[in-house]
């Protein structure tokens, strides 16, 4: 008898898991903001380090609807959505509920067309960890640290080369 799959998934540091049943896992689709303006990108400070705006896509909502609202929750700020930069997936516990998700991550270049910077919009959870989001200068971003298993120092290089 063959013994059930299993994975291994990331903590919010990067450590890896013991193998666990793929049966834990529950699928999850989150949507981030890649926004970029007069050189500067914008991300929400996490621990520390940084990550994209952006989260989980709640149940009926389609993608863009989902980038809107998590940009406005984490940021204050209304966006529109541009174009797809990167899909990507990721095996992970959740840092505070303690549940194992099998990710897919859409990343989309997005503008801001309305709003100002608020972290009135952060949850119970971001709350412990997150601070308002920031215009980080694009010269200091291959210098950071990013919470998030996707090359971020990339697709932000990708995003800056198509608003050029």
């Amino acid at each position: 008898m063959a013994s059930p799959k299993t994975v291994r998934c990331r903590e919010i540091n990067g450590e890896l898991s013991d193998p666990i049943p793929v049966d834990w896992l529950t699928d999850r689709i989150s949507v981030y903001g890649i926004i970029i303006q007069n050189n500067y990108v914008l991300l929400v400070p996490q621990w520390d380090g940084y990550d994209f705006p952006g989260g989980g896509k709640d149940h009926g909502e389609t993608l863009p609807e989902t980038l809107v609202r998590e940009c406005r929750e984490e940021t204050g700020l209304t966006v529109q959505q541009d174009s797809l930069v990167s899909v990507s997936e990721d095996f992970f516990i959740h840092p505070y509920k303690r549940d194992y998700h099998h990710t897919i991550l859409i990343y989309y270049s997005a503008t801001v067309i309305g709003g100002t910077l608020s972290s009135s919009g952060f949850d119970e959870h971001e709350q412990q960890y997150a601070q308002k989001a920031k215009w980080i200068p694009l010269q200091t971003v291959p210098h950071l640290s990013f919470y998030n298993p996707v090359d971020s120092v990339t697709l932000i290089q990708y995003v800056q080369s198509q608003v050029a």
